[in-house]
């Protein structure tokens, strides 16, 4: 037994796949329809993005069987291949995709309408299962998100501070490191300074037992924590 008996056990079809009945066509657009939607509910599922467009959800489904369509349309007929390229030129797509993740869901669509459309159903069927195993590892393991502890401190102070200021202390004992902002004078006649520092907090759970101690120090006030759990990703 050849490579090629193989292939024909696992597909279930000829090699050739020539035999494109009304049977086989349907049967093509419609397990191009049900991963398309395996493929669109793992989108929904995994979305985590700020803009989210049912219109392209459906869409996912539809370029899925539309593609399966196509490809049974050009079969084997290398002039009908030519022809369809020739056609699909003349169309202009105006909107353009943004996000990268959104592109990569379109070409896993892409894909999967070409096998079901060829009758390479085994192909389709395993490749939706992988593909759809992966984005949901990706999504339940966050991999890929950045999550440092960073925040911006700001308060207020009589006085400028010092290298061996009680405040210096405290933020080296809870942050990795911190980076002052900006140390203005707050005006109308106050000789009060404005401070704003960013810190790399080592635990976020001790964020109140730091702002506790920083509270301590009589002379500061107007003390304010902000926490940035995620960075914004581009």
């Amino acid at each position: 037994m050849n490579i090629n008996n193989v292939w024909e056990i696992l597909d279930g079809v000829p090699s050739a796949r020539g035999a494109f009945t009304p049977e086989n066509v349907l049967l093509s657009l419609l397990l191009a329809f049900v991963l398309g939607q395996v493929l669109a509910w793992i989108y929904y599922f995994t979305h985590a993005g700020l803009s989210y467009s049912r219109a392209f959800v459906q869409s996912l489904v539809m370029v899925t069987v539309v593609v399966a369509l196509i490809m049974t349309v050009i079969g084997n007929n290398v002039t009908r291949a030519f022809g369809l390229m020739g056609a699909m030129s003349i169309i202009r797509f105006r909107n353009v995709v943004k996000d990268t993740r959104d592109m990569l869901f379109i070409f896993c669509g892409l894909a999967i309408g070409m096998a079901a459309g060829t009758q390479a159903y085994t192909i389709a069927i395993a490749g939706t299962i992988s593909v759809a195993l992966i984005f949901l590892y990706l999504h339940i393991s966050k991999f890929g998100m950045h999550k440092p502890h960073n925040g911006f401190l700001r308060f207020t102070i009589p006085t400028h501070i010092g290298p061996n200021h009680p405040l210096t202390a405290i933020l080296k004992r809870f942050c990795s490191s911190f980076t002052l902002i900006s140390a203005q004078d707050a005006g109308f006649g106050s000789n009060e300074v404005e401070y704003a520092y960013q810190l790399m907090i080592r635990n976020a759970d001790k964020n109140e037992q730091m702002l506790s101690e920083l509270e301590k120090i009589q002379e500061v006030t107007n003390l304010s924590l902000t926490m940035q759990e995620v960075l914004l990703e581009v």
